[in-house]
């Protein structure tokens, strides 16, 4: 079944190279489909193009297939192009020429367009949950360990006091901008497409303020012509604040992968997320998260992904964007899976206590040793100069008690700021006014 059959077959090879996998993604967007069309039939009925007798029927079987696809028991059958299709025809199968009417007044375009930012909307909560439940444990280990000192390094050579507070820390610090990034690709993606039709609007006088509140978006897309071009842009968006926090968490993965070495020996990963070796019965290796950094050094690579395809695009709809849905609509799954391991590991990871007995650390003290010096009077220059002297003399004694005082330094770490700041970012999202929407949007009257 295809909507826009007349009375020619298409060749079966154009058709599949044409289709693709685009059956495949759309069950990503099933249930997305299933509440945009009720939103849209309710605007069609205060309208007058379908009967207040035939309203609820439709929503009935709207909501079935709604639970069918929740349980993920939808499918899109052979010969059926895509969900639009599929779901038009199971109505039309149980209510006869009632369930032809859900289309008009709109395009696969819009219709497409509003399931994604529906899927998109969804699973960015997901992804914020998600990252807000890394971020409390990377507080909850600053905090645990915030007097337990450690090397900081420049250049990869030892370099000047730091601690597991300033470390975990840091990452969580870091998961407040990247949420910052999140939020602004929501809002993004709580916009409201529909009803810009084929990107040109409609003669039928539609209500799209009231798909808008029904859906529970922030606002519309006022511009018809603009909310076709958003296809791809909103994906883009998304795409870079996906890649913000999957650059963060390669970067702690790199971190965690080197500092469990022996040769570091400052962190003692889980035994369960490690594995041996077929030959050396020492092994204990890090592929979970060797692994994390692969999977978000991939996902970095989405938004160009996404660039190349929907660059040098003029306006209106093209069929590249379909192939947008390969490389966009999974990215949200690998990264979710990122970040529940991550958040595991960081809860069971132990913490190496006396990292400074080893006096190959001992330099890291020198700049301690230099400010003390400039403290008491010396010029700075002369200080610096006298302790590097005593260093390559072997007469450098490091004095190993830290007094950082200042703001985000080892003796004040501001984790009360920046767990302020991390609930603020995320209380804006407004998660719970769309639930409400969608519940009341799925509730029978």
């Amino acid at each position: 079944m295809k909507l826009w059959e007349k009375d020619f077959e298409i060749n079966s090879e154009i058709e599949r190279f044409t289709v693709g996998r685009d059956r495949e993604m759309d069950l990503y967007l099933a249930p997305y489909d299933v509440l945009g069309s009720m939103a849209h039939i309710t605007m069609l009925e205060s309208i007058g193009l379908i009967g207040s007798d035939e309203l609820p029927m439709l929503l009935n079987e709207l909501r079935n297939i709604y639970e069918q696809a929740q349980r993920g028991e939808f499918v899109i059958e052979d010969g059926i192009e895509d969900v639009h299709s599929q779901v038009e025809l199971i109505l039309t199968r149980k209510l006869g020429d009632m369930g032809k009417k859900i289309h008009a007044g709109r395009s696969r375009n819009d219709q497409v367009l509003v399931d994604l930012k529906l899927f998109t909307r969804h699973q960015l909560q997901r992804v914020a949950e998600s990252t807000k439940e890394l971020f409390d444990e990377l507080i909850a280990k600053s905090n645990q360990y915030k007097d337990v000192l450690m090397p900081g390094y420049t250049h990869l050579q030892v370099a000047m006091p730091s601690s597991f507070g300033l470390w975990f820390g840091a990452y969580a610090e870091s998961l407040t901008d990247d949420m910052l990034f999140l939020q602004a690709a929501y809002r993004t993606a709580n916009r409201n497409p529909l009803g810009s039709a084929a990107g040109y609007g409609s003669s039928f006088p539609l209500n799209r303020q009231m798909t808008t509140t029904l859906l529970g978006f922030d606002t519309m897309n006022y511009n018809v012509v603009y909310a076709q071009m958003g296809r791809g842009k909103m994906e883009l968006a998304v795409a870079f604040a996906l890649a913000t926090i999957a650059g963060t968490l390669a970067k702690l993965a790199f971190d965690a992968c080197l500092f469990n070495s022996q040769n570091f020996g400052f962190v003692k990963l889980p035994k369960e997320c490690t594995t041996g070796s077929s030959i050396m019965p020492h092994k204990k290796n890090p592929d979970v998260f060797e692994l994390i950094r692969a999977k978000s050094n991939k996902l970095q690579g989405v938004p160009t992904q996404v660039m190349l395809i929907k660059n040098n695009l003029p306006v209106g709809y093209f069929r590249d964007l379909q192939i947008i849905k390969e490389v966009f609509l999974p990215a949200f799954d690998e990264l979710l899976d990122c970040l529940r391991m991550t958040t595991y590991i960081i809860n069971k990871i132990e913490v190496n206590t006396h990292i400074l007995d080893d006096p190959r650390y001992d330099p890291m003290f020198s700049v301690e040793e230099v400010n003390r010096l400039a403290s008491e009077g010396m010029p700075f220059r002369d200080a610096y100069k006298k302790v590097g002297l005593d260093i390559e003399a072997g007469r450098f004694k490091p004095c190993k008690e830290i007094h950082h005082t200042h703001e985000g330094s080892i003796g004040n770490l501001c984790n009360d700021h920046i767990q302020a700041l991390m609930n603020h970012t995320f209380a804006e999202f407004g998660f719970d006014r769309v639930a409400r929407a969608e519940k009341k949007l799925l509730s029978k009257v």
